[in-house]
C-alpha cells in the first residue's frame, strides 16, 4: 500500500482530481464524506454535537442541517473549534480503520482531506501530499458560475481556509487546474505516475 495526501482550496477542482484518480485505480478515503457519516443520526458524532449546539440544527428528518450549522461556526471561533473537537476524533478513526483494512494490499490510498495543510501533514501518515492549486479569482469564479453561490460568501470561505502559499507549502506534487479538462488529465497522469514511482 502506498498513501497520498490530496487537498485544495475550495473551487480548485479537488473533487474532480480525486475522481480521475479513482478512475486509475486509486483507493479514496474522502475526510468530507467521513465528516458526514459520522454527524448522521446513529454516528459516532451526532449526539456530542447535538447536545452541544442545540436540537435547532436538526431538520424536521432529525439530521443535522449542515448550512445552519456552518452559519453557527464560520464567524465564531471558538464554537468552530468546538465543532472540530465533537467531530475529528471520530473521522480520524474512520480514516484510520479505513487504512487499516487496506494495508495487506498494494493499493494507492489516497486521503482526500481538504485540511490538510491547516491540520499538517504530520498528523497524517502519507508518502506524499498532492495539491491541486488554481489562482483565487478562477475558484471564485467557478463557484458564482457552476453552483450559483454568492460572490461574498465564497470569499468568505477562502479567507477562512490556509492560504494558497500554505497549501502549496506542504505540497510535494502540485497539479494546476487553472486551465482547461485536457491540461488537468494530463497533469492527473503525471500525478498518477508519480505516486506509482514511490513504490
Amino acid at each position: 500500500m502506498i498513501t497520498v495526501g490530496l487537498t485544495g482550496g475550495i473551487g480548485s477542482g479537488k473533487s474532480t482530481v480525486s475522481a480521475l484518480l479513482a478512475e486509475r485505480g486509486a483507493v479514496i478515503i474522502d475526510a468530507d464524506a467521513i465528516v458526514r457519516e459520522v454527524q448522521a443520526p446513529g454516528g459516532s458524532a451526532y449526539e456530542g454535537i447535538v447536545g452541544h449546539f442545540g436540537r435547532g440544527i436538526l431538520g424536521a428528518d432529525g439530521r443535522i442541517d449542515r448550512p445552519a450549522l456552518a452559519a453557527i461556526v464560520f464567524d465564531d471561533p471558538a464554537q468552530r473549534s468546538h465543532l472540530e473537537r465533537l467531530t475529528h476524533p471520530s473521522v480520524i478513526q474512520v480514516m484510520g480503520d479505513r487504512l487499516a483494512a487496506e494495508s495487506a494490499g498494494d493499493a494507492v490510498v489516497v486521503l482526500d482531506v481538504p485540511l490538510l495543510a491547516e491540520g499538517g501533514r504530520a498528523r497524517y501518515p502519507v508518502a506524499g501530499v498532492l495539491v491541486v492549486d488554481c489562482p483565487v479569482e478562477v475558484a471564485v469564479g467557478r463557484l458564482v458560475e457552476r453552483r450559483g453561490v454568492r460572490e461574498e460568501e465564497v470569499r468568505a470561505r477562502v479567507a477562512a481556509q490556509a492560504s494558497r502559499q500554505e497549501r502549496l507549502a506542504v505540497a510535494d506534487f502540485v497539479i494546476d487546474n487553472s486551465g482547461s479538462m485536457e491540461a488537468l488529465e494530463a497533469q492527473v497522469e503525471r500525478a498518477w505516475q508519480w505516486i506509482n514511482s514511490m513504490r
